[in-house]
């Protein structure tokens, strides 16, 4: 959150820094308190070649004011066709930045399995009460 409000961060669509996602295992170490990128833990294919370490690009959607007391950033849904994976959770997190620095985490809650199928991700809806990334004047 710190990192927002000093600028390291540029979420603007078409000007603005990229954005990865990575997705990890149960057994990946990755939290609340995660400043950057690592492999550690991260997903692997068990058949195929639909996920590289690293993750995918992110296409950003330019944040917006969603009421008069939030902002609010979003993603395009990302996919991987012919996957055969298994993912916990996943990581956002700044390419263009030294260091590749995490934005957030993401908890899929239990493991979520593609076996030679579709993996997506679809974020939730781009408004103030639901949007994945929000700064908010409570």
């Amino acid at each position: 959150m710190q990192e927002v409000l000093v600028g390291e961060h540029n979420f603007t669509a078409s000007t603005g820094d990229q954005f990865k996602i990575a997705l990890y295992t149960n057994s990946a170490t990755i939290s609340a308190s995660s400043t950057v990128y690592t492999s550690s833990g991260e997903t692997t294919n068990t058949a195929g070649s639909a996920y590289t370490a690293g993750g995918q690009n992110l296409t950003s959607v330019t944040p917006a004011l969603k009421s008069s007391t939030t902002a609010c950033c979003d993603f395009s849904d990302v996919s991987w066709s012919t996957a055969s994976f298994t993912a916990y959770g996943a990581l956002i997190y700044n390419d263009d930045t030294t260091g590749d620095k995490a934005v957030c985490v993401l908890n899929f809650g239990g493991d979520k399995t593609a076996s030679a199928g579709t993996f997506t991700i679809q974020f939730p809806d781009f408004t103030a009460a639901a949007a994945i990334l929000r700064l908010a004047n409570a």
